[in-house]
């Protein structure tokens, strides 16, 4: 299937969740605007993080104007998460999330770091204990977390999820490991506004590549991220997969005229 950068990001999704094979290993998905099997996918993702993981910060810094940093303490201000809280970071990379969500939780809670890609989680583990902040750091596919039902008040995944193979599999697993009472957060690149549409589009797939083949010697790369922010479900399409997983009183809160949005979900 291809697309150009002004694709809908929600039916070009219902287009990828609706193109399966006979089974799992031969299940279609996009990487990017590629298809290809569900593996091919994982293995994909997982060569663009370790080849992007050492400048992981100094590019979301750069791509953003360092807004990223504000939008991820929006989510965690939004969590609700205090002392004593068990909290769940998923795709947690450089721990930018883990890190405020300590600060948070306190000695008498837990903060549990998570990425699929050994790389990422290095990066993040190491920042956390050159600050002095000893978390568990576990490996693991967001789609299969090994992890007791019910036991964390917050699960997050921030600037993650379009990068699961089986998006449904990994929101389905965020609830399995809640409280009851507990929330999740899904803090993700969505639709932008429709005026702003050309000049995002403008800067995904001209100024972005550019800057990783400048900085992260890496062009590839962030062409995909502009491509799999194009194939990520916009923000109605990512609350009724929430809602289809079973989570209550499912939000929205568009930033940056909705280029990012938070999702904010229960389980009542």
């Amino acid at each position: 299937m291809s697309g150009g950068p002004n694709m809908n990001a929600g039916a070009a999704a219902s287009a990828a969740s609706s193109e399966t094979g006979a089974g799992p290993a031969s299940e279609k998905t996009h990487f990017g605007y590629e298809r290809v099997s569900a593996s091919e996918k994982t293995q994909r993702v997982r060569g663009v993080f370790e080849s992007v993981a050492s400048r992981y910060d100094v590019m979301n810094d750069l791509m953003s104007l360092g807004m990223h940093r504000l939008w991820k303490r929006f989510c965690v201000e939004m969590s609700g998460v205090r002392q004593g809280y068990s909290v769940l970071d998923l795709a947690g990379g450089t721990a930018d999330l883990a890190r405020l969500f300590d600060d948070r939780a306190g000695p008498s809670g837990r903060v549990v770091l998570t990425d699929i890609n050994g790389a990422m989680l290095r990066v993040g583990r190491d920042r956390m204990l050159n600050e002095g902040r000893v978390v568990p750091s576990v490996q693991c596919d967001a789609e299969a977390l090994p992890f007791r039902s019910r036991s964390f008040d917050c699960v997050s995944i921030a600037f993650g999820l379009r990068n699961v193979t089986q998006k449904e599999r990994a929101v389905a697993e965020m609830r399995r490991v809640l409280k009851p009472g507990g929330v999740a957060l899904v803090l993700e690149f969505s639709q932008i506004r429709a005026p702003l549409g050309p000049l995002y589009d403008w800067y995904s797939f001209n100024v972005l590549p550019r800057l990783g083949k400048l900085v992260a010697k890496d062009e590839a790369s962030y062409r995909y991220l502009a491509e799999s922010i194009r194939m990520h479900p916009d923000q109605s399409a990512l609350k009724t997969m929430l809602e289809t997983a079973g989570f209550d009183k499912v939000e929205w809160f568009d930033l940056a005229a909705g280029a990012v949005a938070l999702h904010r979900a229960y389980v009542f």
